[in-house]
């Protein structure tokens, strides 16, 4: 009898801990999320992927809009959940120069200039990609996209540029199959980024012409001399 009594008491007392723990578990896990909900606004969404029109939406990206003077303006990307911003682009290139440096040196080829080489390849890539797509914008027809998406778009590149100088450092042969699936890789993205968002937030375009399919063409094919040129590090 004594003992059943002992083991029931030792049983709530177990049991009593464990259940604030669980409530102080919530209590922190509620408090965290709001915090990443309210301080860090639409990142914090991005985090959570509680709110994303992508996920749970129809799959478009939808911009959100604002009159600034009497005209609409898309919000800048903290405001606008589906807007695009330089993060990923900025840390992709962070990483690009990282990887060419670790490259440089296991090859004994390491040394300031050889890394500030690269430095302006990556630079002038970015350049070109962002020429490439506002030149494609202007001649398909006058477009409101704002040229910071354009840059942010363009900087996807060094996505697929560092994982080649991965797969460059694993192996040589790798190096070459792996750009050119990246080269495909980004020439669809590039396409649909043009098609589904780019071209659709344009007020005059002809949907129907043959002139956008060569160019779309064209801005995919000018992914395989981009990233071959970027890979070729140490060359």
């Amino acid at each position: 009898m004594n003992g059943r009594i002992r083991g029931s008491k030792a049983e709530a007392v177990m049991k009593a801990p464990s259940k604030d723990g669980n409530s102080f578990g919530e209590a922190i896990y509620g408090a965290g999320t709001d915090i990443i909900r309210t301080e860090l606004g639409a990142y914090g969404e991005k985090l959570l992927c509680s709110s994303s029109a992508y996920v749970h939406g129809n799959g478009h990206w939808m911009r959100s809009t604002e009159k600034v003077g009497g005209e609409l303006s898309y919000k800048p990307p903290i405001y606008d959940i589906n807007a695009p911003d330089l993060y990923i682009p900025l840390m992709a290139f962070g990483t690009y120069l990282i990887l060419a440096g670790f490259f440089l040196g296991i090859n004994g080829k390491f040394s300031p200039e050889a890394l500030s080489v690269q430095l302006t390849n990556g630079l002038l890539c970015w350049l070109f990609q962002v020429l490439i797509l506002e030149a494609t914008l202007h001649t398909l027809g006058d477009g409101d996209v704002p040229l910071l998406d354009v840059v942010a778009y363009g900087g996807y590149t060094f996505v697929a540029v560092s994982l080649a100088i991965l797969a460059r450092i694993a192996c040589r042969y790798f190096f070459y199959t792996t750009t050119l699936w990246e080269c495909f890789c980004m020439g669809m993205f590039f396409v649909k980024i043009m098609k589904r968002i780019l071209i659709a937030e344009m007020r005059s375009c002809d949907k129907h012409s043959s002139k956008r399919h060569y160019l779309l063409l064209l801005v995919a094919i000018a992914q395989i001399p981009l990233l071959f040129w970027l890979g070729s590090v140490g060359l």
